[in-house]
């Protein structure tokens, strides 16, 4: 499996057992980051105020799927999201549930390099453990997401502590503020929503 697989599925083979996310967490614990999937009450934070409008959208480790469940449950058609996931079987179980979305099996640390609509997004939806990643790499997947954003674009990404995951060397490098935006206490751990934009440009 490439960095860059297109995957494009069948919606009738397109569940989600729920054993997927243990099997996806004993095969690498570190890149898949959290001890349970994420809920739908903080995908519904992550995606408030997000309507038709706001697409296109890309999820940066989109995992069993439940943030994109979201996205189209604000009226984001799966047309205008693209997934983009390090997981072969998380990537191939998405693109069957979601058959009209672009799935590809990629490390987002990739992203500058992937042409995903041919037009900027409007808002990335990041799913990855920052925390646990090298600040070399949670550089190149937030300075390659705001190149695929257009100007104002939002970056929201969660976390299971009170403060942004984001080094502040590289936000105050990339010209990014950060706000909390949301806490959802029955998520298991109870998780902190943030919205990160670009003020200015890198020198």
């Amino acid at each position: 499996m490439t960095w860059s697989t297109l995957f494009k599925g069948d919606a009738a083979t397109g569940r989600l057992p729920a054993s997927s996310f243990g099997r996806e967490w004993m095969k690498a614990p570190l890149k898949v980051g959290a001890v349970a999937p994420s809920s739908s009450g903080l995908a519904r934070a992550i995606t408030n105020g997000l309507s038709a409008s706001d697409g296109p959208v890309i999820e940066l480790g989109p995992g069993t799927g439940v943030f994109t469940s979201a996205l189209l449950a604000r009226g984001i058609p799966d047309s205008r999201i693209a997934a983009i996931e390090a997981s072969s079987g998380f990537a191939s179980a998405l693109a069957a549930r979601y058959p009209a979305a672009t799935v590809i099996c990629a490390d987002a640390a990739r992203i500058r390099h992937l042409n995903l609509f041919g037009v900027p997004a409007n808002v990335v939806i990041c799913g990855l453990p920052l925390l646990s990643m090298p600040h070399g790499k949670v550089f190149r997947i937030l300075a390659g997401s705001f190149a695929s954003l257009r100007p104002g674009g939002s970056f929201r990404l969660f976390t299971y502590g009170w403060r942004c995951p984001v080094p502040g060397a590289i936000l105050d490098h990339l010209g990014i503020v950060t706000r909390r935006i949301a806490f959802v206490p029955f998520n298991i751990p109870p998780a902190w929503v943030y919205e990160l934009r670009r003020e200015k440009v890198a020198e």
